[in-house]
């Protein structure tokens, strides 16, 4: 039997299934299936049959088990390359998310610092959430707002931890930070440079890699939501997010500005006033020159700043043609994946053919061992009938000559396939050599001679500003030359001057040492003074209540003369009707005396006016001294402060002797000072004491006198009773009437000197505290800056460990695309090997096919092949094109994302440059509230800008040569010594140099 049946059963496992995506497009679009043709054997029942068929379906089950068992493990090795990918993308945005949230974080406590100080700043809203889940996620205690949800500035510090002081909450957030840093892996460079675990090389699937740790519900929340939401929403998001960012920095740019701005205001007005004083004219011309210099460093600073950012610039185009060759080195991969997976089919094919070939041999072998073994059985020999052979014969010639026609069609196939193949060659060889004009032609060469073009027009320009700079600099060092000679002549004039200055300055230090001594020695004269003075002023306070009781006492006495007065007046208006010329009499009496009380009053009050007016001159010239000893002190002053700056430029250490002297004799003479003022304050109450108690005496004398007066006249009364008349006694009464306001008057101005000294008291205890509590005040305001500074000081250290950290990733990278590189070229060797044994193979197969028994299956087999070939052909067209396709799709993507990255890395520049310009202006700022002489600032910048100028390595030579590569600067003997010891490396960032790669330069 033929085996038609056999070979009409469906085969199509026979040959290798392709890839996910092949295969299916197969299957959409194939029409036809093949089928190979299968022989079987004679059979001589069903049951043989059915055995042979079962036997034939074995096999196939078997090579479609082993087929799918390798597919099974191409696609488990993708999944787990693709599962390492997917890892490695949340890790990175789970840290990008993360970082920039910390960021912003800390720009919300830089704007809450510095807002109570500038309330005028408007404070920007933070972008509104455009997804839902908006709630911002932790992972391991660090706040992870999702890409999806608004970014609002972080909540206030007594929200966050119910109570707790700030420096708790900053102890806490320190220790997240510290776990968060010991969990996850440090933050990449950028996206460029991470490396995927598809681009990994095939060794790296033995290396046992730890698992990941696990992550928290929030991270798994926020990347669902990045899964849910599309493109155009994360890039509208990530547009708001960025501008809240951009808006929060700008406000604290605007602030620090406006710092600066006063900083210069009050310098301008220190100027300003400095430059009344005519004495002081040499300090401020070398002050302004300072300022010169100082500007002059500042754009040079500038300038540097703006090559930096250009070198960066370069550096970020390096980094992206990098990550472009590490794409085409993935495509290469591909592509090799592509020609493995049919290299593979092809083998399979071979394996199938041997197969074939094999069971053709094997049934060729038994079908003549069995012909001979049936002649050899006893009694069966088989007899043909003579009509039988001659069909036989008939048809074995009719097969000869289809054999023949087959094998001339077969023959001229493969001259066909031959020239088939040496077209595709030549065209191969067409496209590899392409023409000139078709270059030239295209849009991408354009592109490229249009920007060369333009940049040769800016090496054009930058060569002109070259050439400009370099005249400059020449110009710029004859100048310096001459500064220089013309500073060596002023340094010997002012030599002398100082040595002047010196003699001038130790004959006033002997003045000072005196002058320091009779100051000690009355200070000690005024401290026994005032402990003498302690109980005088107990004895005081006691007089002065005693003398009040007695006041009290004298007006309950004036009460009694007043009600006397009106019984006299009673009497006398009795007595008015008695003679007239005793009343005459009378009144010459009454007048005399009250002309003598009335005179007696103004002699008084005069002396009371003398002494008054005595004291106020004794006062005004006790001012005057006083006023007269502080302009001679700052005289002194102001001249040892220039002869100290005319000794600071001799010798500085005579000069920091000179100051330590005067310091101490300045702080002496202001305790004198003090002291003095105490001791003039305290005589100061004790004669106004004294005034009071002479005052009262006075006031007890009047009233004795006025007692003795009273009694007397109360004598005359009762002896003249009868002749006085009633104007008399009248008159009488009202001269003592008088006299008794007069005292009462003052008593009343005794009380108000007494309260008025009592409320200077207060006032003076009162101003006492109140400078106490603003210096308890600075000294807290203090306290905060300096852990402000410490903060910013921890933030740089932390920031420098993760550039370290950064470099070395980038050096591994560089090793890795150098092994993908060898990798890729021995795959290559091996594809030229694979296709070298695959023409073996044909060359074998096309012998093998030359057979009479092949040769109808072999003309049926490439038909079908034809036919497989093209449909094969139109489905690599239509991959090709969605390939195309996605891959415009992924450029677009790519162009996307390297421009916000670029963007974003400008702005991070921007942003460390203004926070490094206002960490200078602090620093400024603190030298000022420090060194209260613009002199020392000026001199401590000076001493910065040269420990600048000096070489890294040795801190002791100046800056001589530059690096061409890496552009840092050290002194020439450093860089000598490192080339000999063949350490030819840069100090600063590991960069190799060579003979040629270091030059000298010159600083002016």
């Amino acid at each position: 039997m033929s085996g038609a049946g056999g070979g009409k059963r469906p085969s199509g496992g026979d040959s290798p299934p392709g890839p996910p995506e092949k295969k299916s497009k197969k299957e959409e679009k194939t029409t036809t299936t093949l089928i190979e043709p299968i022989r079987i054997a004679g059979v001589s029942s069903t049951e043989e049959m059915d055995m042979k068929v079962l036997q034939f379906k074995n096999k196939k089950l078997c090579e479609r088990l082993e087929q799918r068992q390798a597919m099974e493990d191409e696609l488990r090795e993708k999944i787990e390359k693709l599962e390492k990918r997917q890892a490695t993308d949340d890790t990175t945005l789970l840290i990008v998310n993360r970082y920039w949230s910390q960021l912003e974080e800390n720009v919300h406590v830089l704007r809450k610092r510095i807002e109570p100080e500038a309330p005028a700043i408007p404070t920007p809203a933070p972008p509104s959430a455009p997804l839902p889940d908006p709630t911002p996620m932790e992972e391991d205690g660090v706040t992870l707002a999702s890409p999806t949800s608004a970014v609002p500035p972080p909540p206030l510090p007594d929200a966050q931890n119910d109570g707790e002081p700030p420096e708790q909450q900053q102890q806490e957030e320190r220790q997240e930070e510290r776990q968060d840093e010991q969990q996850q892996p440090p933050p990449p460079a950028g996206s460029d440079d991470l490396m995927t675990p598809a681009d990994q090389p095939p060794d790296s699937k033995t290396d046992a890699s730890p698992p990941p740790p696990p992550l928290s519900e929030n991270a798994k929340g926020f990347l669902s939501a990045l899964e849910q939401s599309s493109e155009e929403e994360l890039t509208l998001h990530l547009q708001d997010r960025m501008q809240f960012s951009k808006e929060a920095i700008a406000c604290l740019v605007c602030v620090f500005d406006r710092l600066h701005g006063r900083i210069n205001d009050m310098c301008k007005v220190a100027q300003a006033a400095v430059c009344e004083d005519n004495s002081q004219s040499e300090i401020i011309s070398v002050n302004h020159t300072l300022l010169e210099e100082n500007s002059r460093l500042r754009d040079l600073a500038t300038l540097l700043q703006g090559r930096h950012h250009k070198m960066s610039m370069e550096y970020n185009e390096l980094v992206d043609k990098v990550t472009s060759a590490e794409t085409k080195v993935s495509e290469m991969e591909t592509t090799v994946e592509d020609l493995q997976w049919d290299i593979e089919k092809l083998r399979n094919r071979e394996q199938k053919l041997n197969k074939h070939l094999a069971e053709a041999m094997e049934q060729l072998k038994s079908g003549y061992s069995s012909t001979g073994s049936s002649g050899g059985l006893p009694g069966g020999q088989i007899t043909l009938n003579i009509q039988k052979f001659e069909s036989l014969n008939a048809e074995l010639e009719h097969n000869q000559e289809l054999a023949n026609s087959r094998m001339a069609e077969l023959e001229k196939l493969q001259v066909e396939l031959q020239e088939a193949v040496r077209e595709s060659e030549k065209l191969k060889m067409d496209l590899r050599n392409i023409p000139e004009e078709v270059v030239k032609e295209t849009l991408e060469y354009k592109c490229l001679q249009s920007q060369f073009s333009l940049l040769y027009n800016e090496s054009l320009g930058v060569k002109t500003q070259l050439d400009e700079a370099r005249a400059l600099l020449l110009t710029a060092k004859n100048a310096h030359l001459r500064q220089i000679e013309h500073m060596e002549s002023d340094e010997l004039s002012v030599q002398k001057k100082l040595r002047t200055d010196v003699i001038q300055l130790e004959d006033t230090l002997a003045q000072v040492r005196k002058e320091y001594e009779m100051l000690r020695i009355e200070f000690e004269q005024n401290l026994a003074a005032n402990e003498q003075a302690g109980p005088i002023n107990r004895e005081m306070r006691h007089l002065i209540s005693s003398l009040q009781n007695h006041n009290l006492q004298l007006k309950g006495d004036v009460q009694r003369y007043k009600r006397k007065l009106r019984e006299t007046q009673m009497e006398i208006n009795k007595l008015r009707c008695q003679s007239g010329d005793t009343g005459v009499l009378i009144l010459e009496e009454t007048t005399s005396d009250s002309i003598d009380v009335k005179k007696e009053d103004d002699e008084d009050q005069e002396e009371e006016e003398e002494r008054r007016k005595e004291l106020e001159r004794q006062r005004a010239r006790e001012r005057e001294r006083e006023r007269e000893a502080e302009r001679e002190r700052e005289r002194e002053r102001e001249r040892e402060r220039q002869r100290s700056d005319e000794l600071k430029r001799k010798d500085s250490d005579t000069l920091k002797m000179l100051r330590v002297e005067l310091k101490k004799a300045q702080e002496s003479q202001k305790e004198m000072k003090l002291l003095l003022d105490m001791y003039k304050s305290a005589p100061k109450e004790q004669r106004d004491k004294v005034q009071l108690m002479a005052a009262e005496r006075k006031s007890k004398a009047e009233v004795d006198e006025l007692r003795m007066r009273v009694r007397e006249l109360e004598e005359r009364e009762r002896k003249e009773s009868k002749k006085l008349a009633d104007e008399d006694a009248l008159r009488k009464i009202r001269v003592a009437e008088e006299t008794i306001e007069h005292l009462q008057k003052k008593l009343a101005a005794t009380k108000q000197e007494e309260e008025a000294l009592l409320s200077e008291m207060d006032v003076t205890g009162q101003a006492f505290e109140d400078m106490q509590e603003q210096n308890s005040r600075l000294l807290q305001q203090l306290r905060e800056k300096d852990d402000a500074n410490f903060k910013l000081m921890s933030e740089r250290i932390k920031s420098n460990q993760i550039y370290k950290l950064l470099k070395e990733e980038k050096e591994e990278l560089a090793d890795q695309v150098l092994t993908f590189k060898t990798q890729v070229d021995a795959q290559l060797l091996v594809v030229q090997k694979l296709e070298e044994k695959e023409g073996v193979l044909q060359s074998t197969l096309a012998a093998l096919e030359k057979e009479l028994a092949v040769r109808t299956q072999a003309l049926e087999l490439n038909k079908r092949k034809a036919v497989e070939a093209a449909q094969l052909a139109e489905d690599l067209k239509v991959q090709l094109e969605h390939t195309q396709a996605k891959l415009k799709e992924i450029q677009v993507s790519v162009a996307e994302n390297r421009t916000a990255r670029e963007r974003e890395s400008s702005n991070l520049k921007r942003a460390q440059e203004d926070l490094s310009r206002l960490r200078r202006k602090l620093e400024k700022q603190k030298k000022v509230e420090v060194y209260s002489d613009a002199d020392e600032i000026l001199q401590e910048e000076i001493n910065q800008y040269k420990a600048k100028l000096r070489c890294p390595c040795c801190n002791t030579r100046d800056k001589e040569t530059v690096l061409t590569k890496c552009f840092h600067v050290f002194c020439y003997e450093c860089l000598k010594m490192r080339y000999d010891t063949r350490q030819r490396k840069c100090p600063k960032c590991n960069c190799a140099f060579g003979a040629n790669d270091f030059h000298r330069i010159y600083i002016t």
